[in-house]
């Protein structure tokens, strides 16, 4: 499904600009998804620094942190690039930017929803959802330690969610509703009460739809 207000490449002529059209569009998209499910370890970053400010030891910039957990997502928007790159070369994608292969589509929605059951999966959870458990764990001083606490946490969520983030070849890339769908889902995991037994749920349903999928290949 194609929707509007999307810029449209290329698939002909991948260059060396479409693809860093393409790496771009899939970074900002990305800080889309993930800054507002940041947001609760974001807060308790500033909670931590005015407590520090009181006592009138040193405060860490949030906003070296911050560039350190997008950096983390633009190293995925990267691989992320080259994979649907390598899609492009292999014509297995079509022009609204979704994997034209059914066994690829069913094996990543296999893929994503056995990962919901792993032991990474629920350790990476557990780190995005404890943010105040990070911290404590993971504080590090000054503008580097900053950054440092921001590449680890961004390393948490990429490990909690990359394999969602993969669905989007399955979705489309250029697909705003599922977009904001997965983007939502990911915050619900990662913020709402009940975010480990949603995550076991949504694993159950994306076995069964990718399991769904393959069958028509037999």
């Amino acid at each position: 499904m194609d929707m509007p207000g999307m810029v449209m490449l290329d698939l002909h002529q991948w260059g060396p600009t479409a693809v860093l059209l393409l790496f771009v569009m899939w970074t900002v998209m990305m800080v889309a998804m993930m800054v507002p499910s940041a947001a609760p370890m974001i807060l308790a970053f500033l909670t931590v620094n005015h407590r520090r400010q009181a006592t009138a030891r040193p405060l860490v910039p949030v906003t070296i942190f911050l560039l350190g957990y997008l950096a983390v997502w633009t190293a995925f928007s990267a691989v992320a690039t080259f994979a649907e790159w390598g899609l492009h070369q292999a014509a297995m994608l079509s022009t609204t930017m979704t994997a034209t292969s059914t066994a690829l589509n069913g094996g990543l929605l296999i893929a994503a929803g056995i990962f919901q059951w792993t032991p990474l999966k629920r350790a990476c959870l557990k780190g995005c959802r404890s943010p105040l458990s990070f911290l404590m764990s993971e504080w590090r001083e000054g503008a580097a330690g900053a950054f440092i606490m921001g590449l680890r946490h961004g390393t948490y969520c990429v490990g909690c969610c990359w394999v969602l983030m993969a669905l989007l070849f399955v979705a489309g890339v250029m697909n705003l509703f599922w977009v904001a769908v997965i983007a939502l889902f990911v915050m619900a995991e990662k913020i709402g009460p009940k975010g480990e037994l949603l995550a076991r749920i949504a694993g159950i349903g994306l076995i069964i739809a990718g399991a769904a999928l393959m069958a028509h290949l037999w």
